[in-house]
């Protein structure tokens, strides 16, 4: 069976997998802070310069090894084969970011099911409610996180074409219909000019070195990159696709959903006079869900839609985080791919129940390491250290190990000559490793602008 993606899929997997919970909370925030669309003009240089690059990078290893990561590095290394496969191994980076990240994905799914009855009526009840979750009520967070978890390894377990396309197919253009569809509904309130000049009207005299670290750390962070979700889909590359519009048609979809969903966001808080300059969980968690209990009963409907659509982002996120072990497990060991979900599911739920047990009261001093609950060690661990570094791992692989004849033959055809020197010898070469080195002391707070 013949099971790789169209290329309609391939792109919709990989937008859906870039997609995820950050375009509702980090994107947007980001954006309003730093100049509007003066920042996103930054994000999309720095995207193309750094993230683009690299991102065509990963796909080169994937397109060319057509194997899982280990053995895809193992079998582009021309030396040191066996050295260069422990490479294929930051995968892991994706199980330990994704069994923090099936966590909130409960909270996602307890706080649709619930908008749709009930809403916090202010500030102070929605900080309560949020708390309990987190801090009271262990048994409702792990019965959430249990049906996501559940369900996104039901889907991997089903295949490239019946599980991880099927649903990006159907579930990345119902993502758009519905932030559509709140995005003209936003139209009808006076806070969404205020929305629109928050995100879209471009302040240059905002930017500063503070933004372009910024801008290239939410470039990294948004496309999936280190983790080798991207070459592990491009193993299931169609033939003749065009890499490149196909890149761009990605990375266009990513920045126009962040947009939509930070118009729906700000609006909001903008109506009715909330604080815009909050970010992370708090914003949707603790601010938003108030904010629609003021509209009545038509809150109620917005709310569940607005949660089902962080829902449907999460989930196309979240089996990319999963792909790249289980089809490890299945190329290189021969064993099924249920089999392998079912051991990926057994590490990945153990590690998510101490992410939860780490913010409950009774076990937090347990499930902590140095004071710091397990979710935000992984969160730590994951984000400022194992991205960059196998970010950086995959520059030097492409760009300085892999035969260049290789990646010219897959590449120039789309590239032409001159686009492929400059994206191989200027920007992956000389600009991507220094910008990933950034990227890593900022995270690590080493580099203070």
């Amino acid at each position: 069976m013949n099971d790789k993606f169209s290329k309609i899929g391939f792109i919709l997997a990989v937008a859906g997998s870039a997609v995820g919970l950050g375009n509702a909370w980090k994107f947007p925030t980001l954006v309003g802070q730093n100049g509007g669309s003066a920042f996103i003009l930054l994000y999309f240089l720095l995207t193309f310069l750094v993230s683009f690059v690299l991102f065509i990078g990963e796909i080169c290893i994937g397109r060319i090894g057509e194997s899982d990561p280990v053995d895809s590095f193992r079998r582009l290394a021309p030396t040191h084969k066996e050295a260069w496969s422990k490479a294929g191994f930051f995968m892991i980076s994706g199980l330990l970011i994704y069994s923090f990240y099936s966590v909130v994905m409960g909270w996602i799914l307890k706080y649709t099911i619930t908008s749709a009855f009930s809403l916090p009526s202010d500030m102070a009840q929605s900080g309560e409610i949020f708390s309990a979750l987190l801090k009271d009520s262990p048994v409702v967070a792990i019965a959430c996180f249990s049906v996501m978890s559940l369900t996104c390894f039901y889907i991997v377990s089903r295949g490239i074409k019946s599980g991880i396309e099927r649903l990006n197919v159907w579930m990345m253009p119902a993502l758009f219909i519905l932030l559509v569809l709140m995005v003209v509904y936003s139209m009808s309130f006076d806070g969404f000019s205020k929305s629109a000049k928050f995100l879209l009207v471009p302040d240059f005299s905002a930017l500063n070195s503070k933004s372009v670290l910024e801008a290239l750390g939410l470039a990294f962070f948004t496309l999936s990159l280190g983790v080798t979700t991207i070459m592990t889909y491009a193993a299931s590359l169609p033939e003749r696709t065009n890499i490149l519009t196909s890149s761009l048609n990605i990375v266009f979809i990513n920045v126009m959903i962040g947009i939509m969903m930070g118009l729906v966001v700000f609006t909001f808080i903008f109506e009715f006079n909330a604080d815009p300059a909050q970010s992370g969980p708090g914003l949707i968690f603790v601010s938003l869900a108030m904010l629609f209990s003021k509209l009545g009963a038509i809150g109620h409907v917005l709310a569940f839609a607005f949660f089902l659509t962080l829902i449907f982002a999460a989930i196309t996120s979240a089996i990319s985080m999963i792909e790249p072990s289980v089809y490890y497990l299945v190329k290189s060991h021969k064993i099924s791919r249920l089999r392998a979900c079912a051991i990926v599911f057994a590490f990945t739920y153990v590690l998510g129940i101490a992410c939860i047990l780490g913010y409950y009261g009774a076990t937090a001093d347990s499930f902590s390491i140095l004071g710091t609950p397990f979710f935000d060690v992984l969160d730590y661990a994951t984000s400022k250290i194992l991205m960059p570094i196998g970010g950086l791992v995959i520059v030097v692989f492409v760009g300085f190990v892999m035969r260049k004849e290789a990646v010219h033959a897959l590449l120039a055809p789309y590239m032409g000559e001159l686009g492929f020197k400059i994206w191989y010898f200027v920007l992956l070469r000389c600009v991507s490793p220094v910008a990933i080195i950034l990227i890593a002391l900022r995270e690590l707070g080493i580099l203070r602008i």
